[in-house]
């Protein structure tokens, strides 16, 4: 995600963000649940399954980064999106992930 960052290319940095965010809420769904994790990239949804209790501005931002994970989508929101990944954008999203996988770390050691 980083390196990604680093060399300009925001919008597949934001991507591989998503992928993190996603990861360490499959893993934390997997210590509570002692079962196999949802087959779905919702994150919103991942931690609601997994019973993670989020405020408001978790949920939003669960639902936000979401939306970062372009793989399957269609090429108008692909470069919508896009057009929207400036380095502002991506320097912004980038602090709120580091931040909230420090924060799902910390639960997954609780």
């Amino acid at each position: 995600m980083l390196h990604l960052y680093e060399s300009g290319d925001y919008m597949w940095s934001l991507f591989i963000g998503h992928l993190v965010i996603e990861k360490l809420l499959k893993a934390y769904y997997i210590q509570k649940k002692d079962e196999n994790y949802p087959l779905i990239h919702n994150l919103l949804r991942i931690a609601e399954k997994a019973e993670l209790v989020l405020d408001d501005e978790q949920q939003l931002f669960f639902s936000t980064v979401t939306g970062f994970n372009i793989n399957a989508r269609y090429d108008d929101y692909k470069q919508s999106f896009f057009k929207k990944c400036n380095k502002d954008f991506a320097t912004d999203w980038i602090g709120k992930i580091k931040e909230h996988r420090e924060w799902i770390r910390q639960q997954l050691l609780k």
